[in-house]
Formats: structure tokens, sequence, C-alpha cells
């Protein structure tokens, strides 16, 4: 009888750690972030053979309280690659259609770029506001 109790509080204590482990997975994401976030382009280069270019054009609703950086930093990146996030102001024309590269976008639209988060093959990263001007 003993050893029955102990085995039910044991499972009980199991089950409340792994159903708060799933919890805080699911619950931590880019909707919590603050700033209205919203992506509107993906890019990925379509071969294998060289470096992993991601590039993303995200809107963002309110510029003041965004959390770029973080944002950015939840975005996939992979080992000699780069990841290069674009923000630009909510309900403005923004670019829908994204090239490999050093540009990655045709350039009029450079000038409602408000940020760009960029992170590099080793793993560093930066946040440059307004990066055209």
């Amino acid at each position: 009888m003993k050893y029955r109790k102990q085995t039910v509080v044991l499972i009980i204590v199991l089950v409340l750690i792994v159903g708060w482990i799933t919890f805080d997975f699911l619950a931590n994401g880019e909707s919590d972030l603050k700033g209205g976030f919203k992506e509107v382009a993906t890019y990925r280069n379509e071969n294998n053979t060289g470096p992993v270019q991601l590039v993303y054009i995200v809107t963002i609703k309110d510029p003041a309280i965004a959390e770029l950086e973080a944002y950015g930093n939840s975005k996939p990146h992979h080992k000699y690659g780069n990841t290069k996030v674009y923000y630009f102001l909510e309900n403005t024309e923004v670019p829908t259609k994204l090239s490999p590269g050093i540009v990655n976008f045709d350039k009029k639209y450079n000038a409602s770029c408000l940020a760009l988060y960029e992170k590099g093959a080793m793993g560093n990263y930066g946040l440059t506001k307004h990066p055209f001007r």
C-alpha cells in the first residue's frame, strides 16, 4: 500500500513537470514579443551547396516598443549561413520579391526600411536602425 501511494505521487509530479515544460515551450514565441510583428515575405536560397541565406521582410505596428533584436534572434540560423530580417512600418509599401546576395530587394524600398537585423556565419549578430540612410 505504501509503494502504491508513492507511485501515484510520483506520477502526479511527473505530469505536472511535463505540463509546465510543454506550456512554457508553447507559450514563449514570436507572438509574445511587443511591437506587432507580421512576416510578409521570406527567401531561402534553393541550393544546399553553398551558405544558407535566409531573408525576411517583417512589418511592425509600433516601432517605439518593438523588440527587434529578440524577434531577429527567434529566426532560424544555419552554421556558415546568413540570416537577415528587414523591418518596415505596417501599412506601408514593402518588398515582396526577394533575392540572394548583398542587395535583397529593389532599392525603391530602402527609404522605408526602419531597421535591419543580421546574423552572420559565426553567430555574430547586430541590429542597424535605418540601414540605408
